[in-house]
């Protein structure tokens, strides 16, 4: 398979980890090691069709802005895989507490799947949550599983709303669509807000803004991903455990390149 075309194929991937798309598109850049400009297209062509998520946005420009852009792209591949986040959110959480989550989050999915100690709303947004609610009671973790219209009850009703971003940018975050409503509920009830937000996910002003122009503009109540007030949020949980927000924007580690503003 050319290698174009092999990042047209995995683009289109769907249901798999950040670490594992970042791993098999690494291995894509890989065929353009003597090819800048291919380089460029090619990491172009990963942000257009992977536009929501953070990590793809963060290894494409580490590649473009390195001297030596495969060993970055294989170092960002690394990083991804030995995130600190998943096992720091594990050991955060208090015993005993109720959790409300919305869809199927890759990183606190997993957390949870590990805890026998917890009990989980799971609202089901796009139709994610069955899935995640299914293999929690599997796991024998208490679980109730949420319609969408049930979100406001669900999360008034927990101690803890954990949220995960695809993507943080200096004043919101990306993450799926039902987190405003979410956030905004546990706000007001005085339910506590943990964003999850592991590797290659921390954006600056730059590439947030880039991220945000590639969003839907039209019926954005229709979209799978929503952009969100990070006034919401009372704690970022990262690499180092759970953060003050401007203590975790601290850690904002995606260069900015250019080249990766322009549309295909």
């Amino acid at each position: 398979m050319h290698p174009i075309e092999r990042l047209r194929y995995v683009a289109r991937a769907s249901g798999v980890g950040h670490d594992l798309l970042a791993r098999e598109t690494a291995g894509a850049l890989a065929a353009f090691s003597d090819d800048p400009a291919g380089l460029v297209t090619a990491c172009r062509r990963i942000v257009a069709r992977h536009p929501t998520s953070g990590p793809m946005w963060w290894l494409a420009s580490r590649v473009l802005t390195s001297v030596e852009p495969m060993y970055e792209a294989w170092q960002a591949v690394e990083e991804l895989a030995d995130d600190p986040t998943p096992n720091e959110l594990l050991h955060s959480l208090e015993a005993d507490l109720t959790v409300a989550v919305l869809g199927w989050p890759e990183l606190v999915g997993n957390v949870l799947l590990r805890r026998g100690d917890l009990s989980v709303y799971v609202v089901d947004i796009h139709g994610e949550g069955t899935g995640l609610a299914a293999r929690l009671a599997y796991s024998d973790i208490e679980v109730a599983e949420v319609p969408a219209v049930g979100l406001g009850a669900a999360v008034a009703d927990a101690d803890l709303l954990l949220l995960e971003a695809s993507a943080i940018g200096p004043d919101q975050f990306l993450s799926i669509a039902g987190s405003i409503a979410a956030a905004s509920v546990a706000k007001t009830a005085g339910i506590p807000v943990w964003l999850v937000g592991g590797a290659g996910r921390l954006m600056p002003k730059r590439v947030w803004e880039a991220l945000v122009s590639f969003l839907p503009q039209d019926e954005p109540w229709y979209a799978d991903d929503e952009v969100v007030s990070l006034s919401l949020v009372d704690a970022i949980v990262g690499p180092v455990g759970p953060e003050g927000v401007a203590e975790a924007l601290l850690r904002t580690d995606t260069p900015v390149a250019p080249e990766l503003f322009v549309r295909l």
